[in-house]
């Protein structure tokens, strides 16, 4: 069985409003959990209140793709909540209500030709085109619009 497969998969956090804090490219066959700690580590400082500013967020949610509990240990050091639903548990735990931001925000990256299908053959020019992505959905997010 040939475990190859072509394309690339982007891996994305988001904050509340879907704004993406973080985004990332690997090979469709990487395994989700490996990025799952970098990722979040990835994330820059939140301004916000006076003082020193937040270097990571409060809770993470995530499909069953992201579970492990090396990383689950990994995040509950850094004092960060892990929602992310258990490969046995049934389906409908409520975590859909809060991961649809990431799934929308998606989609709008998706809207672009080149991101949804990969015809780079370098890597640093596609990671170029999902930063261009991700300041394109900031931007229309501060513009208010709500329909990309």
């Amino acid at each position: 069985m040939d475990r190859r497969k072509p394309g690339s998969k982007h891996h994305l956090i988001t904050c509340g409003a879907g704004n993406p804090l973080a985004a990332e490219t690997t090979a469709a066959n990487v395994n989700d959990v490996t990025r799952f700690v970098p990722l979040v580590d990835a994330v820059p400082p939140i301004k916000g209140r006076r003082g020193r500013p937040r270097r990571r967020p409060r809770e993470v949610y995530g499909d069953r793709a992201y579970h492990s509990r090396k990383s689950r240990r990994e995040l509950r050091d850094r004092r960060v909540k892990v929602r992310v639903a258990r490969p046995g548990d049934p389906h409908g735990s409520g975590l859909g209500r809060k991961r649809w931001v990431v799934e929308r925000t998606l989609s709008w990256l998706h809207q672009h030709r080149r991101l949804r299908v990969r015809y780079e053959r370098r890597d640093d020019i596609h990671e170029a085109l999902l930063t261009i992505g991700c300041c394109l959905i900031c931007i229309k997010q501060l513009q208010g619009v709500e329909s990309f």
